[in-house]
C-alpha cells in the first residue's frame, strides 16, 4: 500500500471519528444528569487527585456517580453501573479528578482486575508498553519509550523490589525493574501510572510511577468471598494446569476489617523457536579491507587446507580455492554474515506460582486509621533448554579436541546487506546444548500505616515499609558434538521469507548413535537478593481550595548478585580436561546410553513457514546428573566474577533521603475551575558498591562509594474550559538512578567466544530529565472521554555503552581461570593471527555518561459507551507516537513509533464480551554495535488480539459467572533480527492460551 493511500485512509478514519464523537457526545448529554441546585452538576463529596497521592482512594461517590436517570431517560434512581462499564467509569472519574497528567486501572470487584497478571494489564494503558517473556507473557513495563528501569514501580505507595532476573532465560536484569508477571492480578484492585510527577510522588521514574495497590477489607465492606477456578490450556502442548484465587474479607461494623486472598497457578509450558546469540563474518585473509575488527566479527574460519570427508571432488589435504567453492570473491566473502550459533530451540517445563495477601484495617474513630498490608510470593520455573547448534562460532581449524577444521563453502548468495541468502556449507559440525533453568523466587514484603486527622484542615500520613526477596537459579549444560570432520553438511536456505532460515542437514541429528562426542559440560548458579525498607511522613494542612503539603522520607535498598561456577572441576570429573571423553566417568563410548530423541514430535508446529532440522537428540538429564555426581558439584561451586547470563556481580547498598512541600490549590479564572499543585522534592542519594575483580589468581572485591543530591522541581495545572473539556499543563524535572548492574565495578568475561568483556563504572551519574507536557480531555459523558497529551523529555546524562579494543592482558585474568571452552576459543585466535595469547584483542563495553537524548510524543485516548446504539456496547481505543533524537546518534532501545490498543465490549443480560487488541511497532532492542558487527537488534512489530468473556448464571442468587479467556487468538511469534529483517536473531512461538472456569462471589 502507498504512503499517499495509508494517509488517505488515515484521514478518512480521522473523519468518521470525528462524527461519531459529536454523535456520542451529543446523544449522552441528552443522558446527562440534571444540573443541582444554582445550575451546579452533582460532584463527589470529596476530591481525589490520584497523581499526586498514588496511594489515594477515588471515593465511593466518585466511582458510582454516574447518569441520575431512569430506564426511561427521566431523572430519577441511580442506574448501577457494573462489570467493564463500572471500572472505565472508574477509571474516568479518576482521571478528571487528578491534576497530574494520569492513567488508572480499576477492578469492578474483588478479583476482577482485566488479564492474567498486572503487566497485562497495564498494557491497556495509553502509552505503556509491554516486554514479553518467551512464553508470551509479560513480564515488565515500558512508559512512553522508556526501559522498565526508568519507572518507578511502588507497592501501596512504597518502594520494594523483586530479586528475579527478567523471565525464563535471565535478562541479568539490575532489579530496578519488576517483574509483574510475578504479582497475580486477583489479589490487586487498583493500578495507577502517574506520568507526570508532583513533589510528594518518589523520585527515581522518569518515564512514570506506577503504583500497585492489593485489596483492603473496607473496598467492600461486609463479609464477602470470592474464588476463581480456571483451566489453563496451551496449545504449544497441548496441555492444561489449574489456575485459582481465594479472597476473603470482613469487616467488624466501621471499624475493623481483615483480607486474606491467595492466588496460584501451575502450567506446563512448551515453546518452539529458534536462536542465533548474534551474526558473524568470517576471519579470511584477502587482502586490503578485509579483517577489520570491528566493524569485522571475525568470529570463524573457513578451511584452507581441505578437511577429511568433505567430498564434492575435493581431496583431504590439499588447499581449498574458497573464491572457487563459494563463487563469491573473496572480500565478498570475508563481509558475508551468516548465524553464529542457527539453532532449533525446544523449551519445556513447568511453572508454579503462588501469591498470599492479607490486608487489616482498624479505624477507631473518624479521625484515626490504621492499616496493615503483607504480601508474600514463591514462584518457580523448572525448564530444559534443548539448543541443536549449527556450528559456526568458533568453527575453524585448531588443536583442541572439537575444533572441526574449517567449513568449506559451496554455491554461496549473499545480498546487498552481505547477509547470506543460500549456500551449503561442508565439514559442517552440530552440537546439543542442554541447560537445565532452574529458578526459584521468593518475596516478601509488609507495610503499616497510619492517617491521623485531628482536625478538618491537617492531617498526617506515616507509612513504613520492609521487604525482602532471594532469588537462586542453577543452570548446568550437558553438551554433545557430531564427530568433527565426520561429512556433515549444512544446506542453508533463507529465500522463501521464513520467518527463521531453513537450516537442513544431511544427517540425522536425533540418531543417539550417530557418533556424538562431548562437547563441553557447565556448573554455574546464580544467587540475587533484594532488600527494601523505608519510612514516609506526609502533612497536610488546609482544605481543598488551598492547601500545603510536606513530609520527609528514608529509602534503603540492597541488592546482591553473586555467581558461582565449578565448570573446571566437573568437566574434568566428567569427560577429562580437555573434555575428549577418554577418561572420566562419561567416557565417550557410553554417550549413547544417555542420549534419546526428543519426545516432540511435531516441534515447530505453530510456525507460519518451515524449519530444517526439526527432530533432535536430548540428554537423558536424571541419570546423567546421578552418574556424574552433580549435586556435589554445584553445592561447592566456588564464587566467580561473571553470571552465566553475562549479568556484572557484586552489591549495592542505596540509602536516599528525600523531603518535599508542595502547594494545590483550587480557583476560578473566567468563572471557570482553576486546579494547580506546584513544588519540589529534595533527595540525597548514598551509594556503597561492592564488586569481585580478578587480581592474579585471586576475587578480590573492589569497594566505591559515591553520593549526589538533586532539586526536582514540578508543578501541574488544570482548567475546566467547559464542563466536559479540562485542559492540563505540566513543567518538571524528574530522576532515574543508573542501572544497578552498570555501576557495579570489574570486568565480566562470560562470552564462550573470547571477544567481548563488559565492565562496570561505578563512576555512573543519575540521569535527569526536563520534562514539559499539555493536553486534555473531552468528557462526552459517563465512562466516555476523548483524551490528548503531547509530551518532551529532555534526558541529560543518558547512559551510551562504548566499545574499546583491550589486549587480554590488560583483563588481569589468568589464562588457566578462564572456563576450557573460552581458554581453547582464545588459544585459537591467537593461532590464527599468529600473536600471543596476551595481545589478543577483547572489545571491552563500558557504559558511560556521554547523551542528551530528547523524546517527543503524542497520546491519544478514546473511552465510549455507545448504549445510544446498543445498550451495553462500548469500545476504548488509545495510541502513542514517539521520536527521538540524541547528540550521539544513538537512541533508547525499545521505543516504538507508533502503538496503539483497541478494545470493544458488550455487556447486558448477564452476558459480558471484550475484544482486545495490541499493536506495537518495530523497535531498536539493542543498539549497534553487536557481535562487532555495525549492526544493533531490531524487535518486529507485533500484535497480539485477546478475547475476555463471562455470563452471568441466573441462579444462586447471580453469584456465579462463568469465565472464558482467548490469549493470542492470532498465534503472533516473538521475533528480533539482526540489523535487517531477513537476518533472523530470534524468534519464539508461544502459541494460543485458553483459560476457561468461574468466578463466585458470596
Amino acid at each position: 500500500m502507498s504512503v499517499r493511500r495509508r494517509h488517505k485512509n488515515r484521514v478518512q478514519l480521522l473523519v468518521a471519528a470525528a462524527g461519531l464523537a459529536l454523535v456520542a457526545a451529543e446523544a449522552q448529554a441528552q443522558n446527562t444528569a440534571q444540573p443541582g441546585p444554582g445550575g451546579q452538576q452533582p460532584s463527589p463529596a470529596t476530591q481525589v487527585d490520584t497523581a499526586a497521592s498514588p496511594n489515594a482512594q477515588v471515593p465511593p461517590a466518585a466511582v458510582q456517580s454516574v447518569e441520575q436517570v431512569t430506564e426511561s431517560g427521566q431523572p430519577g434512581a441511580d442506574i448501577v453501573v457494573t462489570g467493564i462499564r463500572a471500572s472505565l467509569q472508574s477509571a474516568t472519574n479518576a482521571k478528571r479528578n487528578s491534576v497530574a497528567f494520569g492513567d488508572s486501572i480499576f477492578a469492578e470487584d474483588i478479583g476482577k482486575l482485566p488479564a492474567t497478571n498486572l503487566a497485562e494489564t497495564l498494557n491497556r494503558i495509553p502509552g505503556v508498553r509491554l516486554n514479553r517473556d518467551i512464553s508470551g507473557e509479560g513480564t515488565q513495563v515500558s512508559i512512553r519509550g522508556l526501559g522498565p528501569s526508568f519507572s518507578k514501580v511502588l507497592l501501596n505507595g512504597t518502594q520494594f523490589a523483586v530479586a528475579s532476573d527478567g523471565g525464563t532465560n535471565g535478562s541479568g536484569g539490575g532489579n530496578r525493574e519488576v517483574d509483574l508477571d510475578f504479582f497475580p492480578s486477583e489479589l490487586f484492585t487498583r493500578l495507577d501510572v502517574a506520568k507526570t510527577p508532583t513533589a510528594s510522588t518518589l523520585e527515581g521514574g522518569i518515564a512514570g510511577t506506577v503504583n500497585l495497590r492489593n485489596a483492603r477489607p473496607f473496598d467492600k465492606p461486609g463479609t464477602h468471598i470470592t474464588v476463581v477456578a480456571q483451566g489453563a490450556y496451551t496449545d504449544s502442548n497441548d496441555k492444561v494446569g489449574p489456575r485459582g484465587a481465594l479472597v476473603a474479607s470482613h469487616t467488624f461494623g466501621d471499624t475493623f476489617g481483615v483480607l486474606l486472598g491467595v492466588a496460584g497457578v501451575r502450567q506446563k509450558t512448551r515453546v518452539d523457536g529458534y536462536d542465533t546469540v548474534g551474526f558473524t563474518d568470517a576471519n579470511l585473509a584477502c587482502g586490503t579491507g578485509c579483517n577489520v575488527s570491528p566493524p569485522e566479527s571475525n568470529g570463524f574460519s573457513f578451511a584452507s587446507i581441505t578437511p577429511a570427508n568433505v567430498g564434492r571432488g575435493l581431496v583431504a589435504g590439499t588447499p581449498v580455492d574458497l573464491a572457487a567453492t563459494s563463487g563469491l570473491t573473496l572480500s565478498q566473502l570475508s563481509k558475508a554474515i551468516i548465524p553464529r550459533l542457527g539453532r532449533p530451540v525446544l523449551t519445556e517445563g513447568t511453572r508454579e506460582r503462588i501469591s498470599v495477601v492479607g490486608a487489616v484495617e482498624w479505624r477507631p474513630s473518624d479521625a484515626l486509621h490504621f492499616a496493615l498490608d503483607g504480601i508474600w510470593a514463591r514462584s518457580k520455573r523448572d525448564y530444559l533448554r534443548s539448543n541443536m547448534n549449527w556450528q559456526v562460532r568458533n568453527s575453524g581449524p585448531g588443536t583442541s579436541p572439537q575444533s572441526t577444521g574449517g567449513m568449506v563453502p559451496f554455491d554461496i548468495e549473499v545480498d546487498s546487506n552481505n547477509v547470506v541468502t543460500s549456500g551449503v556449507f561442508a565439514n559442517s559440525s552440530f552440537f546439543s546444548e542442554n541447560s537445565i533453568f532452574n529458578q526459584d523466587t521468593k518475596f516478601w514484603n509488609v507495610t503499616p500505616s497510619a492517617s491521623w486527622k485531628p482536625s478538618e484542615t491537617v492531617k498526617v500520613d506515616l507509612s513504613a515499609n520492609f521487604g525482602k526477596s532471594t532469588f537462586f537459579r542453577e543452570q548446568p549444560t550437558f553438551a554433545f558434538q557430531t564427530a568433527p570432520n565426520s561429512g556433515v553438511e549444512v544446506a542453508y536456505d533463507n529465500t522463501n521469507g521464513n520467518p527463521q532460515p531453513i537450516i537442513g542437514a544431511n544427517v540425522d541429528l536425533g540418531d543417539p548413535n550417530l557418533g556424538w562426542q562431548w562437547y563441553r559440560v557447565n556448573v554455574q548458579n546464580v544467587r540475587r537478593e533484594t532488600e527494601t525498607r523505608g519510612a514516609h511522613l506526609d502533612i497536610y494542612v488546609g482544605d481543598d481550595a488551598l492547601n500545603v503539603k510536606f513530609g520527609a522520607a528514608y529509602d534503603q535498598a540492597k541488592r546482591s548478585v553473586r555467581a558461582y561456577d565449578n565448570t573446571n572441576p566437573f568437566q574434568l570429573s566428567v569427560c577429562g580436561s580437555p573434555c575428549t571423553g577418554n577418561t572420566g566417568s562419561v567416557p565417550t563410548s557410553a554417550i549413547p546410553q544417555y542420549l534419546m530423541r526428543t519426545a516432540a514430535t511435531n516441534f515447530g508446529h505453530l510456525s507460519r513457514g518451515s524449519f530444517g532440522v526439526t527432530s533432535f537428540i536430548v540428554p537423558d538429564l536424571d541419570r546423567l546428573k546421578e552418574v556424574t555426581n552433580y549435586a556435589q558439584f554445584r553445592d561447592t561451586a566456588p564464587e566467580t566474577r561473571g553470571a552465566v547470563t553475562g549479568g556484572s556481580t557484586g552489591d549495592i547498598d542505596e540509602k536516599v533521603y528525600g523531603g518535599y512541600a508542595e502547594i494545590n490549590g483550587t480557583s476560578e479564572l473566567f468563572g471557570r475551575e482553576l486546579r494547580a499543585n506546584a513544588g519540589f522534592r529534595y533527595t540525597y542519594t548514598k551509594q556503597h558498591v561492592v564488586g569481585p575483580s580478578q587480581i592474579g589468581t585471586a576475587i578480590v572485591d573492589i569497594v566505591a562509594d559515591s553520593n549526589y543530591e538533586e532539586v526536582l522541581p514540578s508543578a501541574n495545572l488544570s482548567y475546566d474550559v467547559l464542563d466536559n473539556l479540562k485542559l492540563r499543563f505540566a513543567v518538571s524535572k524528574s530522576l532515574t538512578r543508573p542501572d544497578a548492574g552498570s555501576i557495579l565495578p570489574g570486568v565480566t568475561f562470560s562470552d564462550p567466544s573470547a571477544q567481548i568483556a563488559t565492565a562496570g563504572n561505578p563512576a555512573l551519574q543519575p540521569y535527569t530529565s526536563d520534562n514539559i507536557d499539555v493536553g486534555g480531555e473531552f468528557y462526552t459523558g459517563g465512562a466516555g472521554y476523548i483524551g490528548v497529551a503531547l509530551f518532551r523529555k529532555s534526558i541529560n546524562g543518558f547512559t551510551a555503552t562504548i566499545q574499546q579494543a583491550t589486549p587480554f592482558s590488560e583483563l588481569n585474568i589468568p589464562v588457566d581461570a578462564l572456563q576450557a571452552t573460552q581458554r581453547q576459543a582464545l588459544l585459537d585466535r591467537a593461532a590464527a593471527s599468529g600473536v600471543a595469547v596476551s595481545a589478543v584483542p577483547i572489545t571491552v563495553n563500558l557504559p558511560v555518561n556521554l547523551n542528551n537524548l530528547v523524546i517527543k510524543g503524542v497520546e491519544g485516548t478514546w473511552n465510549q459507551p455507545l448504549d445510544f446504539v446498543v445498550k451495553g456496547l462500548g469500545f476504548q481505543a488509545n495510541g502513542t507516537h514517539i521520536t527521538q533524537k540524541s547528540d550521539s546518534g544513538l537512541v533508547a532501545a525499545g521505543v516504538p513509533r507508533w502503538q496503539y490498543n483497541l478494545q470493544g465490549y458488550y455487556e447486558n443480560y448477564g452476558l459480558s464480551l471484550s475484544l482486545n487488541y495490541v499493536w506495537q511497532g518495530g523497535v531498536i532492542a539493542a543498539n549497534a554495535p553487536q557481535n562487532n558487527l555495525p549492526l544493533g537488534l531490531l524487535a518486529d512489530a507485533r500484535g497480539q488480539l485477546d478475547l475476555s468473556a463471562g455470563y452471568q448464571l441466573p441462579f444462586m442468587n447471580k453469584a456465579v459467572r462463568l469465565t472464558l479467556d482467548m490469549l493470542n487468538l492470532t498465534n503472533a511469534p516473538i521475533r528480533t533480527t539482526f540489523g535487517y529483517d531477513n537476518a533472523a536473531y530470534s524468534v519464539y512461538y508461544p502459541g494460543r492460551q485458553v483459560l476457561f472456569g468461574l468466578r463466585a462471589s458470596f
